[in-house]
């Protein structure tokens, strides 16, 4: 084991002295240092091979290793120096070994481009003063600095706004802390006579710099305030938040409020409802509209509806009725459901319907059903996108049922403008209003009227009531003479009445 172990620090020893061996100059009085710096080199660096006569059988070595792509160079260069090109260049004349010649290159790291350090941090320092005020630029800089190495500049440079100062005055100084350190500082004096004065001014050194801005008071007091600005349009971004929450939670019911104050009434056009419904007579179709639309517009809001369980358009042409129905109406409302669109001119020619529809109405309501609007055909629902500019339609939908819902708003505005009268004579307002001499719809015609006139001599000027207090015009006439009749024997023989028995009654 003795021998093993003396034998592994023989081997230890002998690799060790070959590596030393390798990173030495071998023949000091045939070799030479060289000291180079880390960085791009311009011109680039040479490590030249000062073999006289010189042989074109040159071979360059690195550490004992031949370079490749080397052979007959007289020199070697070296655009941008790194770290691992330290080591021991050997030239050597081909066929002769003992014709040589090494360079021990090595390489340091350049303090020349390291980054000072500005005292303050050299962040931008922005100073605000007045026109005419004297201001002292205080610049130091601390410097990585080798005394025994290479020469850096270690001037202090002052420019304004990119521009080199020349004419103001600097006071330079500089001075060593400690070892390998230089504190360099550079005092600018500043004389702020007008707005020219004011800007970007730059102390550089080594290709670093540290910025002082100065800027005019007057103008920072003069100018906009941000932080309000800031705080307005906070403002207002909340306000259009709110409004725009506002708006899709109750746009309908700024339109209701409107269209009921200022909205134009429908009245004197001859109508006698308000809107016709139009639907299927079965029993989900009938009950729907005789339990809860009816009754919400004619209770809720005051309309007066009239109802017909025809076909809108029953094969080809309307009918009569039908067309004197919707004539009399202000509104069409039509419950478009599964059984209304399983109608015999719905299937078989919905288009043409339709058409036909929109000439004899203007801006007919759809009512749709949710649970049944997924089922519609297609083409029905294409003939329906294609119209809608013309038609509203709604879809009655399962949280629809309470008074305030969306279907109820939007209802109410494809309606007449609801119109409350406040008077105590019964009627129809719109009979009234609409001045109709028809006798049949007329209440209280003057032809009933059969009081004495109270002013037979003609008008005096004075405008009464239509339904004014007449006397009757009828003419009286003279009573007649009267002459009692005789007696004439009854027909009837009630010696038996009272033998009769009208229990029976």
């Amino acid at each position: 084991m003795a021998v093993i172990a003396v034998a592994v620090l023989l081997l230890s020893s002998w690799d060790g002295s070959l590596l030393s061996a390798a990173q030495t100059c071998v023949n000091d009085s045939r070799s030479k240092e060289q000291v180079a710096y880390v960085g791009p080199q311009q011109p680039p660096y040479r490590v030249n091979c000062p073999l006289e006569p010189f042989q074109p059988q040159l071979t360059w070595l690195k550490d004992s290793q031949q370079l490749q792509n080397q052979d007959g160079k007289a020199y070697l260069e070296f655009i941008n120096l790194k770290a691992e090109d330290q080591g021991n260049y050997t030239c050597m004349q081909q066929g002769n070994g003992t014709a040589s010649f090494t360079v021990c290159l090595i390489v340091k790291e350049s303090k020349c481009s390291k980054a000072p350090e500005f005292q303050p941090d050299g962040e931008l320092t922005g100073l605000w003063e007045d026109v005419g005020a004297a201001v002292k630029l205080n610049c130091t800089a601390l410097l990585p600095w080798d005394s025994d190495g290479e020469g850096c500049d270690d001037t202090l440079r002052w420019s304004k706004d990119g521009q080199p100062l020349a004419n103001l005055s600097q006071n330079t100084s500089s001075w060593s802390p400690g070892a390998g350190q230089l504190m360099v500082s550079s005092l600018l004096a500043v004389t702020l006579r007008e707005q020219e004065d004011f800007g970007l001014y730059s102390c550089t050194v080594r290709n670093f710099s540290s910025d002082f801005s100065l800027k005019n008071s007057i103008v920072r007091s003069n100018g906009p305030s941000h932080t309000a600005a800031v705080i307005a349009a906070s403002v207002l971004l909340l306000f259009l938040a709110i409004a725009a929450f506002v708006y899709i939670r109750c746009h309908l019911n700024f339109k209701l409020w409107y269209k009921n104050s200022y909205g134009e009434y429908e009245l004197n056009d001859g109508k006698l409802y308000d809107a016709y419904i139009s639907y299927v007579n079965n029993d989900y179709d009938r009950k729907f509209v005789s339990f809860i639309l009816k009754p919400h517009l004619e209770n809720k809001n005051g309309y007066k509806v009239h109802l017909n369980d025809n076909d809108i358009l029953p094969g080809g042409e309307p009918s009569a009725e039908l067309l004197m129905n919707m004539s009399r109406s202000r509104r069409l409302i039509v419950l478009l459901s599964h059984a209304y669109l399983e109608q015999d001119w719905c299937c078989s020619n919905f288009r043409q319907g339709l058409l036909h529809l929109l000439e004899v109405c203007q801006q007919p309501i759809l009512i749709m059903l949710e649970g049944q609007a997924k089922r519609i055909r297609p083409e029905i629902r294409q003939q329906l996108n294609e119209h809608q500019h013309r038609l509203t339609i709604l879809t009655w939908k399962h949280n629809s049922v309470t008074p305030s819902s969306v279907f109820w708003k939007e209802l109410a505005l494809a309606l007449p403008r609801r119109v409350v009268f406040h008077t105590g004579r019964a009627g129809d307002p719109q009979i009234l209003l609409q001045d109709d001499k028809d006798p049949m719809l007329t209440l209280e015609p003057d032809y009933l009227d059969c009081r004495a006139d109270t002013d037979p001599a003609g008008d005096l000027g004075l405008r009464l009531p239509v339904y004014k207090a007449l006397a009757c015009t009828a003419p009286v006439l003279p009573a007649a003479s009267f002459v009692p009749a005789e007696p004439k024997p009854s027909d009837i023989d009630v010696s038996d009445l009272g033998s009769r028995n009208y229990g029976a009654r």
